[in-house]
C-alpha cells in the first residue's frame, strides 16, 4: 500500500557529483522519517544520511561534508545529493520511508524499502 521508488543512479567518475530521488506513494497519512543507505559488494547495507520530521538532518560519518539529504513534505520525495565521490562510493542505493497510513487503506505505522538504484564511480 506504499511504494517507495528512487532513481537517479548511473556511472560517474570520481570526483564527480550525481542527485539521487526518492518518491513515495500510495496510502499515506504522514511520512516520519526518509533515509538513504547503500550496500556495496560484498558489504552489508550501511546508514548513509536521515531526515525526521522536525528534526535537521542526521548523517553518518564517512559521507558528512560530501552528501546532503533533503525532502519535498509536500510532495512526498528526498533527494541525496552526493559530490566528490569516490570508487568506495559504488554501491546499491536505497531509500527507506517510514511512513503512518491514512487511516483508511493503511493503518499504524510502516517502513518501506524501495528496490535501488546502483552508483557506478569509476573513471
Amino acid at each position: 500500500q506504499v511504494q517507495v521508488v528512487e532513481s537517479g543512479g548511473g556511472l560517474v567518475q570520481p570526483g564527480g557529483s550525481l542527485r539521487l530521488s526518492c518518491a513515495a506513494s500510495g496510502s499515506i497519512g504522514s511520512i516520519n522519517t526518509m533515509g538513504w543507505y547503500r550496500q556495496g559488494p560484498g558489504k552489508e547495507r550501511e546508514f548513509l544520511a536521515r531526515i525526521i520530521s522536525g528534526s535537521s538532518p542526521n548523517y553518518a560519518d564517512s559521507v558528512k561534508g560530501r552528501f546532503t539529504i533533503s525532502r519535498d513534505n509536500a510532495k512526498n520525495t528526498a533527494t541525496l545529493q552526493m559530490n566528490s565521490l569516490k570508487p568506495e562510493d559504488t554501491a546499491v542505493y536505497y531509500c527507506k520511508a517510514g511512513v503512518t497510513g491514512d487511516g483508511r487503506r493503511l493503518d499504524g505505522y510502516v517502513e518501506v524499502w524501495g528496490q535501488g538504484t546502483l552508483v557506478t564511480v569509476s573513471s
